[in-house]
């Protein structure tokens, strides 16, 4: 895995482009050829790219990267106004101002926020002003209310200056020109570019975008990305789970990681083993999604529907014409079996077919649809972040294989210079929820490490956000 970022020509990797992995498994018995989960991942990313840019309304454009720069029409703020609760004045009417001699000056009118006519202000006058109102013609700076009697002959806050107050203010400290001030463009002038493109939009960029009198903004949008489970053993969560049923719970899953990597996912539910219906299926989402993701059914079983449905060589032959999927083996544990290609007309629509394992089924997607995801929604960050972590138990692995097995990362200890930790959680098998719902990252070990020992240095893959992670880095 890499970390490299995605550019608006396609994804930046390492690999073969051709759909054949670079290098073949010589050391195998005769069979299936065995691809890397490098080669994998690169002909997966070689195949698509960053999706057209789109006009949106501000919020629907949340998570997504800017496909242009923005330039402010106006300046911000549009006017000069208060910064505080107070009194418009003229400095020179304040500059000898005291406690024991306070300025007592005519009070010619009130400015609340929006207002429109404004009084002008003479020498001897001031007009009671609020936050944000603007500043009247004739004044230069504005008296916070604490430095005044309110307009009722003593001190008081803020919120004791009411309405209707004396048509005389006491002012006991001088007022500097400019004091309490929001200057016309102090925070962004006319023409100035504020956004970049390629900028990703977060709540405080919506919320620059809004201040500035955006309503819509062109980006590179969300993937739009359907999840389906094959398996005529799956029943809805909350229904009765009959002899040989399951509950079904990988859509749930690969739903709620699609919508984690940024994209507008929906779930389809679970499709029982008819090749038929889920053609179906499939047909009805052409046109909808950007991608398209299943669990289950790519494997060598009798009732592998996936692989039925969508490859040419499948039991039924029907999947000739429809697109071309192509089903293969990853030296990969959890994860072997894997399917990836397009389907529909033309160009067609990605999709990804994973393992029906859970583990297997989550694994691959976190090493193969997360990233391609991000890339075609643009994302700075398009891996995982890889961390180098002391492992506390001894490991097994099957030789010629890369494990990705469950742990429980702690970050390093600032200011030690050590590196983190990480536990395992719970075995091998790729059927173990509970274990997997408890981890927060995955232990590599690569394909020549068939053992390691507790206090091993190991490439760590973190699944959540660590408040000090270290430095990232690419799975060895």
């Amino acid at each position: 895995m890499t970390g490299s970022r995605a550019g608006t020509a396609g994804p930046a990797h390492d690999g073969p482009r051709g759909g054949r992995p670079a290098e073949r498994d010589r050391t195998a018995a005769p069979g299936p050829t065995l691809w890397s989960v490098e080669e994998h991942l690169a002909d997966v990313l070689a195949a698509v790219r960053l999706l057209p840019p789109v006009d949106l309304p501000l919020l629907d454009a949340q998570g997504c990267r800017l496909a242009e720069d923005v330039v402010a029409a106006g300046d911000l703020p549009p006017f000069d106004n208060s910064s505080m609760d107070g009194y418009a004045v003229r400095s020179a009417d304040t500059d000898r101002a005291t406690e024991r001699y306070p300025s007592v000056l005519a009070v010619v009118g009130d400015i609340a926020a929006g207002s429109g006519r404004l009084p002008g202000i003479s020498p001897g006058q001031a007009a009671r002003i609020m936050t944000g109102a603007p500043l009247p013609p004739g004044a230069e700076g504005v008296a916070p209310v604490e430095w005044t009697d309110g307009g009722s002959g003593t001190a008081v806050p803020a919120d004791r200056m009411a309405v209707g107050a004396s048509a005389e203010v006491q002012v006991f400290r001088p007022v500097a020109a400019g004091a309490h001030i929001r200057r016309r463009g102090s925070d962004i002038a006319a023409g100035e570019r504020v956004l970049t493109a390629g900028a990703m939009l977060g709540p405080t960029r919506i919320g620059l975008l809004a201040a500035i009198g955006r309503g819509t903004v062109r980006v590179h949008p969300r993937p739009r990305v359907a999840v389906l489970s094959t398996g005529s053993e799956l029943v809805e969560p909350g229904e009765p789970v009959g002899p040989g049923q399951i509950s079904e719970s990988n859509s749930y899953t690969l739903t709620a990681a699609a919508r984690d990597a940024g994209a507008v996912a929906h779930r389809i539910g679970g499709v029982p083993d008819d090749p038929e219906r889920l053609r179906a299926v499939l047909r009805e989402q052409l046109g909808r999604v950007d991608l398209i993701v299943t669990s289950g059914g790519v494997s060598v079983g009798a009732y592998d529907v996936v692989k039925q449905s969508l490859s040419p060589s499948g039991a039924d032959g029907a999947g000739q014409g429809f697109g071309r999927v192509d089903f293969r083996q990853l030296r990969m544990q959890p994860g072997k079996p894997q399917g990836f290609g397009r389907i529909g007309p033309g160009e067609g629509v990605p999709l990804l077919a994973l393992p029906g394992n859970p583990v297997s089924a989550y694994i691959s997607f976190e090493l193969f649809v997360r990233p391609l995801i991000r890339t075609m929604m643009g994302a700075e960050q398009v891996h995982r972040p890889v961390v180098r972590a002391v492992c506390t138990g001894p490991l097994r692995s099957p030789a010629g294989r890369r494990q990705f097995l469950r742990g429980s990362y702690a970050p390093p200890v600032p200011g030690r210079g050590e590196p983190g930790t990480v536990v395992p959680v719970g075995g091998a098998g790729s059927h173990l929820v509970g274990p997997l719902a408890r981890a927060n990252c995955l232990i590599v070990l690569d394909e020549e490490t068939t053992s390691a020992d507790p206090g091993a240095l190991l490439d760590v893959v973190l699944l959540e956000e660590s408040p000090n992670p270290g430095a990232a880095g690419r799975v060895r």
